[in-house]
């Protein structure tokens, strides 16, 4: 595949010189086309450089999906800045952590954030903070007024927008190159500090023309729902970068809530839906939504975490019952790969596989902790080589040499820290994280074969399995089970008891089940196995 050595910005540029008219964005119930979004870039971009950024600067962007942060994403692209995005809702500790590891010099976040970050923005010395309110690009929004007075360097939206007329937009950007880095996002994990992970152009770039080609469908004009957050991989790559390289629309939603997002499917025609399992759980549980068409479907797509049997069959089925024409295909990738590398095909792929890796990107499977590459249908861990792997964790060398290794074929391979298998066709499946094998008396438990099992037996919602400390096998399996409605606990262990009886050996059946009300999560909609822990 072609891939353009030049910047995310560029090719959006090349968008709106193809579709001037077809609308880039909708928000709040305003819409901006092509043009007017490349008029804005240029206008933010030089509004950014009358402020001194500059090739290289790098700048926090905290904000939800709205027309400021995709608009400042590529005027910094523009520019040959970096955007280092955060979540919005960032503690003060996350966010003075954030502003040291990404050296930034300025910060942009929302006007009711402040006056908890402030002390923050303070001790890291920012040349500027620009703070804007969620309706600020719109026709409707007024000045926000501050209660107070800010110190010099605060800056509001209004006053930074007005500074994008005193420099000509045409002499405020630079000629970026493929692999300049762009973006930096941090890893949402669920122990230690978080890792920041440096993207280049060519990444993204990579990504939206891999997705476009592996979609197969994914047509000018379309309307993309963007609910995923721009400070995730899956938001930013998929549902904004992917959709304006592919002259689709993109409706920004700032803020997540299930009744929403299923009022947004209802009524906006929505052709495409990216969303991590957690969110399509949500979608299912809602009730009254037996009125719902959704004939206008052109993809839907998960990823982020492992999609669970049942949740699949149980999403395929409300598609179908709501006059959807397409299923969910289920895509893999993690954030050091933007987002995913493989996807299943459109006309089906075998039971539990995540799918065929994108043009240009080869996965093998080796032994863990080793490089030897392991025969077809083995379990190891998963390694990547493609376009889509970023070049280094950001300023950390040590965390990039043990993550990025070069093979005897001359190839960069990422770690992914991911076990899996592949079949003689090629198709991958996902079989748990390396970290999370459980060791029983002497065996390896993986977790992630464990739930596939409980996931498919009758009134199990979501599960997820752990290993807790044990003086007798040093580890013993312990099943956390979400259950469906209704459902008598008692009899479900009975029943979960016999099923692994029946599909696990010994020494992976769980030796007991706790019923909760729900798993807990990491901000990026992961289960945060960490907090999953009993006394001994």
């Amino acid at each position: 595949m072609d891939y353009p050595q030049t910047s995310m910005a560029a090719l959006v540029f090349e968008t709106a010189q193809s579709y001037p008219t077809l609308r880039a964005w909708e928000y709040f119930g305003f819409h901006h086309t092509y043009a007017a979004l490349a008029r804005d870039i240029r206008h933010c971009a030089a509004a950014l450089s009358a402020i001194g950024v500059r090739e290289g600067t790098r700048v926090v962007v905290s904000l939800p999906n709205c027309p400021q942060a995709v608009t400042l994403l590529y005027a910094l692209n523009a520019l040959g800045a970096v955007a280092v995005f955060t979540h919005p809702l960032s503690a003060p500790e996350e966010m003075a952590f954030y502003l040291s590891s990404s050296r930034a010099e300025i910060a942009v976040t929302l006007y009711q954030f402040y006056d908890d970050l402030r002390d923050v923005f303070r001790a890291a010395n920012l040349r500027r903070v620009i703070l804007t309110a969620p309706l600020d690009m719109l026709p409707i929004a007024g000045f926000a007024r501050l209660r107070e007075k800010m110190p010099q360097n605060v800056l509001p939206w209004h006053r930074f927008w007005r500074l994008g007329g005193t420099k000509s937009p045409d002499t405020a950007t630079v000629s970026s190159k493929a692999h300049d880095i762009a973006v930096v996002l941090y890893s949402g994990g669920t122990s230690g500090m978080p890792k920041g992970i440096a993207l280049t152009n060519l990444n993204f770039n990579a990504l939206a023309r891999g997705t476009i080609a592996a979609g197969g469908n994914i047509e000018a004009g379309g309307r993309m729902l963007a609910v995923m957050p721009m400070f995730h991989g899956f938001g930013l790559g998929v549902c904004v970068h992917t959709s304006l390289v592919a002259g689709l629309c993109a409706l920004l939603v700032p803020r997540f809530t299930v009744a929403s997002y299923a009022k947004i499917l209802s009524r906006r025609r929505v052709n495409y839906i990216a969303g991590v399992p957690t969110l399509f759980e949500a979608l299912l549980r809602l009730p009254n939504t037996a009125h719902m068409r959704l004939g206008t479907l052109r993809g839907v797509f998960s990823g982020g975490d492992s999609l669970p049997t049942e949740l699949h069959r149980r999403l395929d089925a409300f598609l179908t019952e709501r006059g959807s024409p397409v299923r969910v295909r289920e895509g893999y990738g993690l954030t050091e790969s933007v987002t995913a590398c493989c996807l299943t095909p459109p006309d089906g792929a075998p039971d539990g596989s995540i799918g065929l890796p994108f043009e240009d990107t080869r996965m093998i499977i080796v032994a863990p902790n080793t490089t030897d590459e392991l025969p077809r249908g083995e379990t190891g861990e998963i390694l990547v080589s493609s376009p889509l792997v970023m070049p280094r964790y950001d300023d950390d060398e040590t965390e990039t040499a043990q993550a990025l290794i070069t093979l005897p074929d001359g190839r960069v391979w990422l770690r992914t820290g991911d076990l899996g298998s592949m079949d003689e066709r090629g198709f991958l499946y996902f079989r748990g994280r390396l970290k999370r094998v459980i060791v029983s008396s002497g065996y390896n438990v993986y977790p992630h074969h464990v739930e596939t099992v409980l996931n498919a037996v009758r009134g199990v919602a979501q599960s997820c399995v752990v290993g807790v400390p044990d003086d007798y096998r040093m580890q013993r399996v312990v099943a956390f089970i979400v259950v469906d409605d209704n459902t008598d606990t008692a009899a479900l262990e009975t029943a979960l008891r016999e099923r692994c009886r029946a599909a696990l050996a010994p020494q992976s059946r769980p030796r007991e089940y706790r019923f909760i009300d729900a798993l807990p999560r990491t901000r990026v909609g992961k289960v945060d196995y960490g907090q999953l822990t009993v006394d001994s």
